[in-house]
């Protein structure tokens, strides 16, 4: 079998199980509610893999090697060490509080989520709206996966962009949120491969050496504080904003409602669990940055590291070809398996927290919703293809813009709703919301705080500091108040 029938095998195999997937996934799918959340009845490793696979998408198989690539050993600390610190503090603090209002209130969406918890309808539109920034992040995928898939096939990044469009959203509109689980876990388990045999493929660049290897790059390339770098040069930009924006990115609506998926207490550690070992594998991928760079290899744009990276180091001879073929493959359903997360999130949010509350019309049986759910997914799909069909040059930070304003914004009022148990005004966590948005979107945008990162991790700090004060202010006997969630 040729290197060409190979690969066109392998990608027939691949839509196939896809859509064989989400079909199943269909099957389970009646209404707005199992669209959305699914019916319980997904294991917990399950939602683990999905949960890892989300986390871990175009932006930690595609675009952030090749920050490591441009800045060194910082931006690996950035993103492998102070990153995932956050992401496991997370899930450490938040989960089983999380689960337990959801499950109580059967909130499908994080912006349904604040509403049962705040009382406040106004809060929870806010919520969604803002929740609509994480089409930025749907733009980053949508660029990677073309910058991929024309790699290795013969046609241009604007019709491997159309391809990719029409194939994640069909599977999406069919199964919802076991399409997307289901899915997930079959191209999680493609990406586990590949992070592992590239990482130990790679490996051989360092000639057991490491510092000293990226050391003839210079001082500060091997550096944990690189003073060149407009991006990461002091112990903020490099650890602080990181820890504190990954913390705060498990908030957006395709990942801590997943949480949402769970059936009982006890699948919790399973979940947490599962989603740690499978993202620490996952986040090997940043090495390909080093590798690339020690390999001599010459790029002009960073967004276009690993695949170029992936074409020198295999594309050269019989046996490379065909695992290049497999690689580019799984680093495609890297993206896909976030995007169709997000998607998910994004339709089920707009039905279910933007028209539904309004309508005056409103149906039993959850179908008009998941008609209407379907109707909006097609709605995101234009729009995304809009923004991705001539994309900023630097796309990861394009995304990161609008998907950390969410996250500032989201961070005080998850947080505290877990933490406290109170009644917390909702003016009061109205005010601290803005204080993250705004502050973020003000810092990065006007005042020169060019890391998404740093604007959005100093705005989240001004955010729950206002909230921590209101909170010693009014020290006293309500401090025992029993939160009571509002219930449809």
């Amino acid at each position: 079998m040729t290197p060409e029938i190979f690969k066109y095998l392998l990608v027939t195999l691949f839509v196939a199980a896809t859509f064989w997937f989400s079909y199943l996934g269909m099957k389970k799918t009646s209404g707005l509610k199992s669209f959305s959340i699914g019916n319980k009845d997904m294991g917990p490793y399950l939602i683990g893999i999905t949960m890892a696979a989300s986390i871990s998408s175009t932006a930690t198989f595609v675009i952030n090697p090749g920050f490591v690539y441009t800045h060194g050993l910082s931006a690996y600390l950035h993103y492998g060490v102070g990153a995932s610190l956050g992401i496991l503090t997370a899930f450490m603090l938040l989960t089983r509080g999380f689960r337990e209002v959801g499950e109580k209130t059967q909130a499908l969406t994080i912006p349904d989520w604040i509403y049962h918890r705040y009382g406040s309808r106004k809060l929870s539109l806010f919520f969604a709206l803002i929740n609509l920034l994480s089409i930025t992040f749907v733009v980053l995928i949508l660029v990677g996966c073309s910058i991929l898939m024309s790699s290795i096939f013969p046609v241009s990044q604007k019709m491997a962009l159309v391809i990719s469009l029409l194939f994640v959203f069909s599977y999406v509109l069919m199964g919802g949120s076991y399409a997307h689980a289901y899915t997930n876990a079959f191209q999680g388990l493609m990406m586990i491969a590949i992070s592992l045999v590239l990482f130990f493929n790679g490996m051989k660049y360092f000639d057991g050496d490491f510092i000293g290897t990226l050391t003839q790059f210079g001082a500060n390339y091997a550096s944990a504080f690189n003073s060149e770098s407009n991006l990461y040069y002091d112990f903020f930009s490099v650890f602080g904003s990181s820890f504190v924006i990954s913390f705060a990115l498990m908030m957006q609506p395709h990942i801590f409602t997943k949480v949402l998926y769970l059936k009982e207490d006890k699948d919790v550690n399973k979940f947490i669990l599962t989603t740690i070992v499978v993202g620490v594998v996952f986040s090997l991928m940043l090495f390909i940055g080093f590798f690339a760079k020690i390999s001599g290899l010459v790029v002009d744009r960073q967004d276009l590291v690993v695949s170029s990276y992936i074409i020198k180091e295999f594309g050269q001879n019989g046996l490379g070809q065909y695992f290049l073929t497999f690689v580019t493959i799984g680093l495609l359903a890297a993206g896909l398996s976030t995007l169709d997360g997000i998607l998910v999130a994004l339709s089920s949010m707009a039905v279910n927290d933007i028209y539904m509350p309004f309508a005056k019309n409103k149906s039993d049986d959850g179908k008009a919703g998941l008609l209407l759910s379907r109707i909006v997914l097609v709605g995101i799909g234009l729009v995304s293809f809009a923004l991705a069909w001539n994309p900023p040059q630097l796309v990861g930070l394009f995304a990161q813009k609008g998907v950390y304003a969410l996250a500032a914004a989201s961070m005080a009022p998850i947080c505290f709703g877990v933490l406290i148990k109170r009644k917390i005004p909702v003016q009061i966590v109205a005010i601290a919301s803005m204080i993250g948005f705004f502050g973020h979107l003000i810092l990065n945008l006007f005042m020169g705080v060019y890391n998404p990162s740093v604007s959005s991790s100093y705005s989240i700090i001004a955010s729950l500091s206002f909230i921590v004060f209101y909170l010693l202010l009014t020290h006293g006997p309500k401090i025992n108040e029993s939160v009571v969630y509002l219930e449809d």
